[in-house]
C-alpha cells in the first residue's frame, strides 16, 4: 500500500467525536476525512449564504415597491433615498452570489480528487478564492468572518501534508491566476443573474403606466 493511499483513507476505530477532532486538529490525520469535514464546512456556508440571498430578495421587493410608491406619488425626493438604498442591496446580492459561485466550485473541484497531486492543484487556488470571499463577505456576513478563516486553516495544513508526502512544489503564480479566473467568472454570472433576477427601476410615473411596471414580487 503506497504512503498516499495509507495518508488518504486510513481506517478508524474511534467515536465520531474523536475522528472529527483529529480530522480539524491533527496534522497526521488521514487526509480524506480532514478533506471531507472542511468540505462540509464549505457546503454549510453555502447554505447560509442561501438564507442570505433569500432575505436580500425580501428587502429587495420591499425598497423596489417603495420607489414604485414613491414615483406614484410624485415624490421624488423619497423614490430617490428608496433608489439607492436598492443599488446597496442589490451590490451585497451581487457579493453573495458571487460567494456562493466561487465555493460551488471548490466543492465541485473536492469532488474530483483522486490522488496527491489533485489535492495541490485543487487547494493552491482554493485558498486564495476562500480568503477572497472572506474579504468580500466582511459587510454582508461578519459571522462568517471566522468560519472561513477556520476553512482556510485546515486547507492550509492539508496542503502542506499533501505537499510534503508526494515531494510536490507548489506553483502559487499558476493557482492564484487560476483563483482569479474562477472569482472574475462568478462575478460576471452573479451580476448577471441579478440583473435577471431583478427589475429595473422606473424614472417617472407616467413609465410606471406605459410599461405597466411589474414588482419584484410578481417576479
Amino acid at each position: 500500500m503506497s504512503q498516499f493511499t495509507k495518508n488518504w483513507e486510513r481506517p478508524r476505530t474511534e467515536t465520531l467525536a474523536g475522528r472529527v477532532k483529529d480530522a480539524v486538529k491533527n496534522d497526521n490525520a488521514p487526509l480524506k476525512p480532514r478533506l471531507d469535514i472542511a468540505m462540509k464546512q464549505i457546503q454549510l456556508q453555502l447554505s447560509k449564504l442561501e438564507a442570505v440571498s433569500g432575505k436580500l430578495k425580501d428587502r429587495d421587493d420591499s425598497i423596489f415597491n417603495k420607489v414604485v410608491s414613491s414615483i406614484q406619488k410624485h415624490d421624488m425626493q423619497h423614490a430617490s433615498v428608496f433608489a439607492n438604498e436598492l443599488a446597496e442591496v442589490r451590490k451585497m446580492n451581487v457579493m453573495v452570489t458571487q460567494s456562493k459561485l466561487a465555493l460551488e466550485q471548490i466543492v465541485m473541484r473536492f469532488n474530483t480528487i483522486q490522488e496527491l497531486g489533485d489535492i495541490v492543484v485543487t487547494l493552491s487556488p482554493a485558498m486564495s478564492i476562500i480568503k477572497n470571499v472572506k474579504t468580500g463577505l466582511g459587510n454582508v456576513l461578519p459571522e462568517a468572518d471566522n468560519s472561513l478563516a477556520e476553512i482556510s486553516s485546515s486547507l492550509s495544513s492539508i496542503l502542506v501534508d499533501a505537499g510534503q508526502i508526494g515531494g510536490y512544489n507548489m506553483n502559487f503564480n499558476a493557482a492564484n491566476e487560476e483563483a482569479q479566473n474562477i472569482l472574475a467568472e462568478a462575478s460576471t454570472v452573479a451580476e448577471q443573474t441579478v440583473r435577471d433576477k431583478f427589475p429595473d427601476l422606473p424614472t417617472n410615473s407616467q413609465e410606471i403606466q406605459t410599461e405597466e411596471f411589474p414588482s419584484s414580487e410578481s417576479l
